[in-house]
């Protein structure tokens, strides 16, 4: 039975997408005089609300032109609007306001297109320590986090200091490749003082000491108690599975002008460990074998969040100051 009616609602969604819905565009346009596009983009400001509509509207387009511009080069998005003018027959010159509007939001698509790909990328490379622009950041990343405290060899015990789980912190990069690195050492060197207070914090195990202050006391009860790099390959992980699923397309379509790019993903994955940090203590785990429980709860507000088109995670990045607003 359900098998049943969930085959029926695909086939009336279908229904709906090729006729029923061109039909009501057809009839709207008779109606308005304006094409979709020209109704989008004069009804709703520029962010993620004007985006994702604009991104549907061509995507579901009968016409070829309109759904292979999400594809295009970033370089042809401009030629790419005047070619849908002229299939739309709108006379740019009446209607200025309407290409640079379409121009901006088509610059946001692509560009997110080409963020995935560079994440990616940066994500299936794994890190080799025969490469020495690996070994580079690596050390940079030690000095960043330690600056008082010398490195005695590349292969210590002191990693661990950091939040790596053994000697060699190659072994922990597997599952995110270079990505993990460059975000950590990304967020140790943009906002250092941030960084420094959550490796400090998190080196702060859980326990109980009999004698100390009220205050005090609920202070070490809260205590963090987690590998700091570690948490950070994981939240990178959560960053990039919001990435690719399109979930992180509201924020970015949200703070991006035009073209989303490393920049804005690095700066939201120091929000997002920042907000991790804050959520931990808040759910006052046992001890760190509950991090997956916490991790997927977390993820989950991140995505309810998410939902909200106005929403931006890090409008202005200052992650002493990090917050989710609305616009």
């Amino acid at each position: 039975m359900k098998h049943f009616l969930r085959v029926l609602t695909q086939f009336f969604v279908f229904l709906y997408c090729k006729c029923l819905w061109r039909s009501l565009k057809f009839v709207v346009r008779k109606f308005t005089g304006s094409c979709e596009l020209q109704r989008i983009c004069y009804n709703n400001k520029h962010g993620a609300r004007r985006t994702h509509k604009i991104e549907s509207s061509l995507r579901y387009s009968k016409h070829e032109l309109l759904q292979s511009a999400l594809s295009v080069h970033p370089d042809k998005v401009e030629k790419t609007i005047d070619d849908i003018m002229a299939l739309k027959k709108i006379n740019p010159d009446t209607n200025p306001q309407l290409g640079i509007s379409l121009q901006a939001s088509l610059l946001q698509v692509v560009g997110y297109r080409s963020l995935v790909s560079e994440v990616e990328k940066l994500r299936r490379e794994p890190y080799d320590c025969e490469n020495a622009e690996h070994e580079e950041m690596l050390l940079k990343l030690w000095k960043e986090l330690r600056p008082d405290t010398p490195l005695t060899g590349r292969i210590s015990k002191q990693w661990c200091e950091i939040g790596f789980q053994g000697n060699d912190p190659k072994t922990d990069f597997r599952g995110m490749g270079l990505l993990g690195l460059h975000n950590l050492l990304y967020f140790a060197e943009h906002d250092k003082a941030t960084a420094l207070q959550m490796l400090q914090d998190s080196l702060q195990p859980k326990h109980n000491e009999v004698g100390k202050p009220d205050w005090e006391q609920k202070n070490l009860d809260k205590a963090i108690g987690y590998s700091f790099a570690i948490v950070g390959i994981n939240i990178t992980d959560l960053a990039w599975s919001l990435l690719v699923g399109g979930a992180l397309k509201t924020h970015l379509y949200n703070v991006a002008p035009e073209i989303p790019n490393l920049l804005h993903f690095q700066q939201t994955f120091c929000y997002l460990m920042q907000e991790f940090h804050r959520f931990w203590i808040e759910e006052d785990p046992s001890d760190i074998m509950e991090f997956n429980r916490v991790r997927s709860k977390f993820h989950r507000r991140i995505l309810r969040q998410l939902k909200n088109p106005d929403m931006a995670l890090c409008p202005h990045f200052s992650a002493s100051d990090l917050h989710l607003v609305n616009l």
